[in-house]
């Protein structure tokens, strides 16, 4: 079982600290901002595009894009970066409540085409009633998630390229039919931690994707989804979503996070668990029990920092170290029977090349990628990296943010 590698597209916008897209009115979507805040990047097509192909580059094989209300719409940026990149996939996140089951089937086929065979599906039921109300929905939590099982029931039979009839709670379609089923089906990533969730990704996805808690607790939601799966005569594989920070000397990295942290004042990391704290998404009560909103102790595990999830909500873990460090714990974590890796950084362009540069190669000298070679592989290196970032390097920015 080999590793793979995907990287994350801010479509919500980016920046050197932890909180920079916060200093845009409207979560980065527009220039219009609250404050001036120093390296504060919005999410243009053109700096996407810059992620993408470095990305590509760097040889992740994916990139995930986010769905919600501070974030530009996933489909359609993902397919517009299909046209400036050759390889790379889009793991598309979007929420089954809001689009008719037989649409999004149609919608994916019609990506597939047009990519060539690039898509990649992230199903988000929703943690969070405030913002399903923003789209419309009005479920609670564990019928939000009971929908998305008769969701993706109808998705896949009507990709089955005849007419499909379904009759359920939420859904009945009458000769639902993809008249050109997409090629290859694109593989269904799905993430949740409450009971509810659990038998929602046995019975229906390719991927269970976990936020990056401690191996113990990882391997503890890999054993329940895997029997879960078993009893519906399935196999499910698995994937984590982690934020990096990866340095050539161990030193440098956790001096990269202790920035990160000295940017937030009390009352922002207040405010922010006070907000995160109001979540039904039983993940992202997970996320926030590891830290418990306090700085201390943000080591929860060896090379694993909860410092992020002070004050972003989903993902709040980063791993720090030496590339040969991070290595490891990637290692670790795939002892454990996890496959997909999904990384991001702060800012996404810099990090991506610290990891692909760093990590990447230690990860291929252990046997954990595939024959796939990045197009990087064998490059002359400048200072022990190699030429693919100006200089040799890549481009970092000074005055601790």
């Amino acid at each position: 079982m080999s590793v793979h590698l995907h990287w994350f597209l801010p479509t919500g916008g980016d920046g050197r600290t932890l909180v920079d897209r916060h200093a845009y009115t409207d979560g980065g979507i527009r220039r219009d901002r609250i404050i001036p805040v120093s390296g504060v990047r919005a999410p243009d097509i053109e700096y996407l595009a810059q992620i993408a192909k470095a990305a590509e580059q760097l040889g992740f094989e994916a990139v995930l894009t986010p769905t919600g209300t501070w974030c530009e719409d996933a489909w359609l940026t993902t397919v517009a970066l299909t046209q400036v990149t050759e390889r790379l996939k889009f793991l598309v996140a979007f929420r089954p409540g809001v689009i008719s089951p037989v649409l999004a089937a149609q919608m994916a086929a019609t990506y597939q085409r047009i990519s060539r065979g690039r898509l990649l599906l992230n199903v988000v039921t929703g943690g969070d009633s405030t913002e399903q109300k923003r789209f419309g929905d009005h479920l609670d939590h564990d019928r939000r998630y009971a929908r998305t099982d008769e969701f993706l029931q109808v998705v896949r039979g009507v990709w089955g390229g005849k007419p499909f009839d379904f009759q359920g709670e939420h859904y009945q379609v009458d000769g639902g039919l993809t008249a050109l089923p997409p090629d290859p089906l694109p593989p269904v990533f799905f993430g949740g931690s409450s009971p509810a969730a659990g038998p929602v990704a046995a019975r229906n996805v390719d991927v269970y994707l976990t936020w990056g808690e401690p191996p113990e607790q990882v391997k503890q939601k890999i054993d329940w989804i895997r029997g879960l799966a078993e009893k519906e005569g399935r196999t499910v594989r698995f994937g984590i979503r982690l934020h990096t920070i990866s340095r050539d000397s161990s030193k440098e990295a956790w001096a990269t996070a202790n920035r990160l942290l000295d940017d937030l004042d009390p009352d922002t990391v207040a405010a922010a668990q006070q907000a995160l704290g109001k979540s039904e998404s039983v993940g992202q009560q997970r996320m926030l029990a590891l830290h418990g909103g306090s700085r201390d102790k943000l080591e929860i595990s060896p090379n694993l920092w909860a410092g992020v999830g002070l004050v972003r909500g989903g993902a709040g873990t980063a791993l720090v170290g030496s590339h040969a460090e991070v290595a490891d714990r990637i290692e670790e974590y795939h002892a454990l029977g996890v496959e997909h890796f999904v990384f991001s950084g702060y800012p996404h362009l810099e990090e991506a090349y610290w990891f692909g540069e760093g990590v990447r190669p230690e990860l291929a000298a252990r046997g954990l990628l595939d024959a796939a070679p990045s197009p990087l592989d064998g490059v002359p290196a400048a200072n022990g990296r190699p030429a693919s970032a100006p200089g040799g390097a890549p481009l970092l920015f000074g005055g601790g943010r």
